[in-house]
């Protein structure tokens, strides 16, 4: 890699900050900016790096914005399931013959004693729902986006506990709760939160990481069923890595600050 490198990070993710935190520390003299979409008021920004916040206005905008600002390397480590942003990413890489791979935490292994219930979507995961009963008492923590799914009239004998960091707009299901939150959370936290709430069931997608699996902990606990929402297809023929040690090897450069990053 050159040693003035050039880095775009697509970020929102504690793995984006870690990335360009270590990128500081192993490469002084790259020039990274950091991209947040800007849809939390208080995002995970990286200490170091310059920062952009907003949209590019699609692939191709992106990509001219790579060939202007000369970016040696595009990292998507956006969330999961931020599927539109990765597919545009993959498109702007390839039209401006930029070098571009992802930063992707795997999703969280199933245990034997889950009693876990795959959905392909927010709309098949909200499809399954009425199996458990009238009545049924949700926690849904799938984000604020999507919640239309659950706002059938199918579904307006459940009810719903529905965390997200920021206040979610309507449609909303018929009997909801709002809890504004923010990881990371405990397995007690999460324990107490279930058993207050008397929850059946919990609906959550399959983002992976350390901050937010408590709840999959408690639920296996007390023995409750877990709707996962799988993960959307990622771009084809994208290379991805699973944390910071690996993107810094991709990258070329010494692993040793990927375990010292905050």
């Amino acid at each position: 890699m050159p040693h003035d490198l050039r880095v775009l990070i697509l970020g929102g993710t504690t793995e984006a900050r870690r990335l360009a935190d270590a990128l500081a520390a192993e490469a002084p003299h790259a020039h990274v900016t950091t991209s947040l979409a800007g849809r939390v008021t208080n995002p995970s920004a990286p200490a170091t790096g310059d920062l952009r916040v907003g949209g590019f206005g699609g692939p191709d905008a992106l990509a001219a914005w790579l060939v202007a600002h000369r970016i040696d390397v595009l990292v998507d480590a956006t969330h999961p399931f931020a599927a539109s942003i990765s597919a545009h990413a993959a498109q702007a890489a390839a039209a401006s013959g930029t070098d571009h791979f992802a930063l992707r935490r795997p999703g969280w292994p199933a245990d034997p004693r889950d009693r876990r219930h795959p959905a392909r979507s927010l709309a098949d995961a909200a499809a399954r729902l009425p199996a458990f009963g009238g009545g049924t008492r949700v926690f849904l923590t799938t984000g604020r986006q999507g919640l239309a799914a659950f706002a059938g009239p199918e579904l307006d004998g459940l009810h719903f506990l529905v965390r997200t960091v920021e206040p979610p707009e309507p449609p909303l299901p018929r009997s909801t709760r709002i809890l504004l939150d923010r990881g990371p959370y405990t397995v007690e936290g999460e324990t107490a939160l279930l058993l207050e709430h008397r929850v059946d069931v919990l609906v959550t997608k399959d983002s992976g990481g350390s901050a937010t699996v408590a709840k999959l902990t408690a639920a296996r606990e007390l023995r409750l069923p877990v709707v996962m929402v799988e993960r959307p297809p990622a771009p084809e023929g994208v290379p991805e890595v699973a944390d910071v040690r690996a993107a810094l090897d991709r990258l070329g450069l010494s692993p040793a600050a990927a375990d010292t990053c905050p």
